[in-house]
């Protein structure tokens, strides 16, 4: 179904200060660790402030990385009420056929709601160790890995967590979670197309690899915010938000980095507790932010601590009590910078600097300059008036190619939406050297390619490096479910 716009207002008129959302965005732009994408601030029900810098546009959906979990804990909650899943019953009670294998007193302890609060008992991420054991049956080759402690006592950030309870939603239902969500929730909020990334045993991750648009994430908080009424209908369980946002095991210290405040203050059924409200979040910085006090829901594709430093910095002072009258001009301000946001492009000529050199430019294969990298070739064409490159990724195989032909015309960003959507920006900075950005639309990652002349070299390296692989071709949203 297509989705009916959300309520809009001016800022002021909700409370909030256009100046202190320039001031954001002015920090934003200003901060060299942040590649910010999108931006949606709702304040009373309403949406304040939206825009996307481009190439980046609303309708695009976006990689959500671990985001995707949010979504999975709802499913969760939606099973549960309809009397499908106990959260206090034991994980091994879903997977009788697993019962045999299954020795470790602690695996078997294990309950439904340890696996939805990260606190199966294992002291680390085991998802490496799980789908290299058992990539047929993720589920069994989690049950096998005897936890470190009692279930329940100890926090660790373990995606097989949250996909065992992604494959239990799953089994209980009979559903993928997009075809379970989609008449419970989707539908309901009006978010319409999203596709989630499957495994080889054919389950939606649960984990990651959910697809969506950031007016999605903006739906699922303003859910969570009104305790899952919407329009006056009710969608989740009365009380299900606080249970979900309610820190259930301590996490201070668990994620191993130094300025991680926002990741210390403990773990629900999903969601983060933040200094101040809630939060779904996936690598990279894809944020869905609640924040009763201020009846407000941030949704956003940026960065991690850094982005949430600046919105405590900036945007919490601008959210008053009170509408604001006389700011007719600063909102008007507002809405024209939204509508213009733009990533810089990367610098460079659309042509080479020297025409009598285009021939060798065209007659060059371009290799890696070291073995390791995602690009395993390059080379150029001439395409009317413009120029096309041609990248062939690591992974290449004649029976499985992994190619991109991406256009150079002219300055900016040049969008192309086959094998995988792309946009491209950059070109020659001298006469023997190329250098090009290209941004993987569908997620959050942008690859900086540079071709040198002289040697027939090429150099490529991610600014923010793939969870799921490196193939160049499956860098986009899984075939859509609607």
């Amino acid at each position: 179904m297509s989705a009916s716009a959300l309520p809009t207002s001016g800022p002021a008129a909700r409370g909030v200060d256009a100046s202190g959302v320039n001031a954001f965005l002015d920090a934003l732009e200003a901060a060299p660790e942040i590649e910010p994408h999108s931006l949606m601030i709702m304040r009373h029900g309403h949406l304040v402030a939206s825009g996307w810098w481009a190439p980046y546009t609303p309708e695009r959906l976006h990689l959500m990385y671990s985001l995707s979990k949010s979504f999975t804990g709802t499913a969760a909650a939606l099973a549960e009420a309809e009397g499908l899943l106990d959260f206090d019953a034991p994980v091994i009670s879903y997977f009788p056929e697993f019962e045999a294998d299954i020795t470790d007193p602690r695996s078997r302890a294990m309950l439904v709601r340890h696996v939805a609060s990260m606190a199966s008992g294992h002291r680390r991420d085991t998802v490496d160790e799980v789908f290299g054991r058992d990539p047929a049956e993720p589920v069994r080759g989690f049950l096998r890995l005897p936890p470190d402690g009692d279930p329940g006592t100890v926090f660790a950030y373990n995606q097989p967590a949250t996909y065992t309870l992604a494959a239990i939603v799953q089994r209980v239902t009979g559903q993928p979670l997009t075809a379970y969500l989609r008449p419970r929730l989707l539908d309901p909020l009006g978010i319409g197309e999203v596709s989630w990334r499957r495994d080889r045993a054919g389950r939606e991750l649960g984990f990651s690899g959910l697809h969506a648009t950031t007016d999605a994430v903006a739906r699922l908080g303003q859910l969570y915010l009104r305790d899952g009424l919407w329009e006056g209908e009710r969608l989740l369980p009365q009380g299900w938000a606080a249970r979900a946002s309610h820190p259930r095991t301590p996490t201070a210290g668990a994620m191993g980095d130094v300025d991680r405040q926002d990741w210390d203050l403990g773990y629900g059924y999903q969601f983060w507790t933040s200094r101040h409200g809630y939060r779904g979040d996936g690598a990279f910085g894809q944020f869905c932010l609640v924040l009763p006090e201020h009846d407000v829901v941030i949704a956003a594709t940026e960065r991690m601590q850094e982005y949430l430093n600046l919105v405590w910095d900036h945007l919490l002072p601008a959210f008053g009590p009170e509408p604001l009258t006389g700011r007719e001009a600063a909102d008007a301000e507002l809405r024209e910078r939204l509508a213009r946001l733009t990533l810089p492009p990367a610098p460079g000529r659309p042509a080479p600097l020297e025409r009598e050199r285009e021939r060798d430019w065209t007659a060059a294969a371009f290799t890696p300059a070291a073995e390791a990298g995602p690009v395993r070739s390059a080379g150029l064409a001439r395409d009317g008036d413009g120029w096309t490159l041609v990248l062939t990724g690591e992974a290449d195989r004649p029976d499985h190619p992994d190619r991109l032909v991406l256009p150079l015309v002219g300055e900016g960003w040049t969008v192309a939406e086959e094998p995988a959507p792309t946009a491209v920006s950059g070109g020659w900075t001298d006469s023997g050297t190329l250098a090009v950005d290209v941004v993987f639309l569908e997620t959050p990652h942008r690859l900086a390619l540079t071709c040198s002349l002289t040697d027939r070299k090429l150099t490529a390296h991610w600014g923010t490096r793939p969870l799921h692989g490196g193939r160049l071709t499956t860098l986009r949203a899984p075939r859509r479910s609607h």
